[in-house]
């Protein structure tokens, strides 16, 4: 009886001893991209908090523990009666704006409503309903902003500036510049793999105390999707009435420690409503996350883009009403090759000190024969042009580090930055053959050198950011960066008006500061102040192409800022309001010329104030409506051009009213559907600097309807149902206006199908 005592008392130990040291283990994962939210905080039912999610959403508690709380910044909280039996939970994002966590005002997370700026996101639930085919869809929708389409995935850009093509504007992906300094492209998104694309962060006006030159109109940052926790994929096609077809797919898991990630599309168009408009594209992103203890963390990130389009130009008025989409170029083209490649090591030394190291090297190769260097001659039947081939290759080191000073609510951070881009272009003169009619019809190649001429680009810089928080609710943000770029010219031919400056080396160096304050007044109401300055040397082929002497000077500017964000009724309405007054010194603009042909400028001084608001109200769960837009002049303050004076006159090409409404529904009734109306404006512009010629602008109305059945959804779009006539963009030339025709109605249809799946719980 003795022994069977013992027995019995052994075993109640032994199994509570067991008990107790049981585990439940988990993952904290976005609901939408279903990569691991780090840092989500697991509370008991008391609100004493458990466990915090590691690198890899990982978490770990007592089996025993039923009902608890999960919250993260930039998401919802959710509340669970019992532990998951897969193990994995959900956080969705949150959808109050001021609540989401952005990175790009500080290349840090912090929530959006303490950041002195103009600052959106695209969400991942904003890019899932969309299904946009080209960025312009996703873009249009944020306040002050217009990307212009200019066919098959080619774009230009207004934000704060009248649609231009010059380097006022900074392209990110996950932070670093897609491009090198020297070498703007407008049409730099043809590089983005939007298939890999998780959300999207602008900011509207100068960031130049964080990124440096170019950053001035805006910056637009790419953030790209995390590796999932779980085993994820998805496929998709689609296709639409003038000839467009795209296939995605992406996949992502984590085993053994690594999490892979593999996402991409391809698309092309043949036979559309616009002659010599063909493209194709084919974009890859491959990713590989490691965790190497619990504070730190390897990413690194591939990207090949494969890209060809047809430049079909643009009409003249009396085809373009018409709807005569005849192409007056017929060979003309545009090649890319983009390869990027990222590896970052992100770190904390403790909780108050973290930073990252990021070291890229990027291979570019852009081969065109353009419509826009045709040149008219004396003889009405040829013309000249070229082909032109332009190729970079960036070797790149980023470093950033961060301290939370508590006592003093102090955050400071410091960060390098350097590149060394080994630069190349060179142009071949053709003789082009034209019909009666004015079509160019053929060309014919020559040994002629027009440009043979390489370059070393240097660029290396220092910043500082400090974050105070002197009292509750205010916020002073100051900011200092210093820049120097240095191109080292080779020219290899004999310097002319023709061929290019001689070989030289030229150097530009700037003190970019910056400084705000944010305040919130209550829960619902605050505002910020901000003042900034953005600069931009000019580009090497805007520099040394065709000149004798390089005479274009750096850009500079001078901006001032105030917003004010409202959200009452329980956070269904949401009203901000921002003002801008920005001024720029030497600002480089380009000029077309009789000969059809451009030329770069600087503008003595110019001006640039408007005011951006975005409105968003959900007076139910399932019904949202939106109208974001933006009201600015842009004007010349000194401005004089080929013996004309231009000063006090409106830029050309500058809308005066921009915006974005949309009525969106999600019926109860009838799960995971949704329909949306949406309408997009472009108000009237200048055509020309005289300010004697203007376009009416544009109204476009669209319809997107959605519909998910479990794994499979589907949806159907059509791009301008009244099928309008409308012009993306006028361009001024003294012989007749050229206008680049919109497209007409399109009917998009889609299909997807996601087959991911979980894994159980671990126990």
């Amino acid at each position: 009886m003795k022994h069977s005592i013992h027995f019995i008392l052994i075993f109640v130990i032994y199994h509570s001893l067991a008990h107790a040291q049981q585990m439940f283990k988990g993952y904290v994962v976005n609901a939408f991209s279903r990569e691991p939210v780090a840092g989500a905080v697991i509370h008991a039912a008391s609100g004493k908090a458990i466990a915090i999610a590691d690198l890899r959403g990982q978490f770990s508690l007592p089996a025993v523990v039923d009902s608890i709380t999960i919250s993260c910044v930039g998401y919802q909280t959710v509340h669970l009666v019992h532990l998951p039996a897969n193990g994995i939970i959900y956080l969705t994002p949150e959808v109050t704006i001021l609540r989401e966590t952005v990175v790009s005002a500080s290349r840090e997370g912090e929530q959006r409503s303490t950041v002195p700026a103009a600052i959106s996101v695209i969400s991942s639930r904003m890019i899932a309903q969309t299904h946009a085919i080209t960025l312009d869809q996703l873009l249009n929708q944020v306040s002050g902003v217009y990307m212009v389409d200019l066919g098959n995935e080619q774009h230009t850009m207004a934000i704060r500036q009248p649609i231009g093509y010059r380097n006022v504007y900074l392209y990110l992906e996950n932070g670093i510049p897609i491009r090198t300094v020297g070498d703007f492209n407008h049409n730099a998104l043809i590089e983005m793999n939007s298939a890999a694309v998780k959300h999207i962060e602008i900011i509207r006006g100068p960031g130049s105390s964080l990124y440096g030159s170019d950053a001035i109109g805006g910056v637009i940052n790419f953030i790209t999707r995390t590796p999932a926790v779980i085993p994820t994929g998805s496929v998709s096609i689609e296709g639409s009435s003038i000839g467009y077809k795209r296939f995605s797919a992406d996949v992502s898991g984590t085993a053994r420690g690594w999490g892979i990630g593999l996402a991409g599309y391809y698309a092309n168009q043949h036979d559309t409503y616009h002659q010599h408009n063909d493209f194709h594209k084919l974009a890859l992103t491959l990713r590989a996350d490691r965790v190497l203890n619990t504070h730190s963390k390897w990413t690194n990130e591939l990207t090949w883009v494969n890209y060809y389009s047809d430049m079909n130009g643009g009409l003249d008025s009396l085809d373009f009403y018409q709807k005569n989409y005849a192409s007056y170029y017929t060979f003309n083209y545009r090649k890319v090759s983009a390869v990027r490649y990222t590896s970052s090591l992100y770190y904390e030394q403790d909780t108050h000190s973290s930073g990252f190291v990021s070291a890229y090297y990027h291979d570019n190769d852009v081969e065109q024969n353009p419509s826009y260097r045709i040149k008219r001659t004396s003889d009405p039947l040829k013309a000249s042009g070229e082909i032109n081939d332009n190729i970079f290759h960036t070797f790149g080191l980023l470093s950033q580090h961060s301290w939370q000073l508590r006592p003093e609510q102090l955050q400071v951070i410091a960060g390098l930055n350097g590149e060394y881009s080994p630069f190349q272009y060179h142009a071949n003169y053709i003789q082009i053959q034209k019909n009666q009619a004015g079509y160019y019809i053929s060309y014919t190649p020559t040994d002629s050198l027009l440009s043979d001429y390489r370059a070393g680009i240097y660029t290396y810089a220092a910043y500082v950011q400090l974050k105070w928080q002197p009292v509750s609710h205010l916020y002073l943000v100051g900011g200092l960066r210093g820049d120097g770029i240095s191109y080292h010219f080779v020219n290899n031919l004999p310097p002319s008006a023709y061929t290019g400056a001689p070989s030289s080396t030229n150097s530009f160096g700037h003190i970019t500061p910056k400084i705000g304050l944010n305040y919130s007044f209550s829960s619902n109401l605050g505002g910020y102040l901000n003042f900034s300055q953005g600069f931009a040397p000019p580009d090497i082929t805007d520099l040394y192409n065709g000149v004798k002497v390089p005479y274009l000077k750096p850009a500079t500017y001078q901006n001032y800022e105030a917003g004010l964000w409202w959200s009452f009724w329980k956070d269904k309405i949401l009203w901000q309001a921002d003002v801008y007054r920005m001024t720029g010194t030497h600002e480089i603009i380009s000029v077309r010329q009789d000969d059809g042909s451009y030329q770069n400028a600087n503008a003595g001084k110019t001006l640039h104030y408007g005011v951006e608001y975005a409105f968003t109200c959900n007076p139910v769960s399932d019904i949202q409506f939106k109208w974001n837009g933006t009201w600015a002049r842009h004007r010349f303050i000194q401005y004089q051009i080929n013996g004309k004076d231009y000063s006090h006159h409106e830029m050309n090409a500058a809308p005066h009213l921009l915006y974005y409404a949309e009525l969106s529904y999600r019926p109860a009734f009838l799960k995971q559907s949704h329909i949306a109306f949406s309408c997009e404006h472009v108000g009237k512009y200048y055509i020309d600097p005289a300010n004697t010629q203007i376009y009416g602008g544009y109204t476009l109305l669209n319809i997107r309807l959605g519909y998910q059945w479990q794994r499979l959804s589907m949806w159907l779009h059509v791009w301008n149902v009244m099928n309008t006539i409308y012009a993306t963009t006028v361009d001024y030339a003294s012989y007749g206006n050229t206008y680049r025709a919109g497209i007409p109605r399109t009917w998009q249809l889609g299909l997807g199908y996601d087959f991911s799946r979980r894994v159980q719980a671990s126990l």
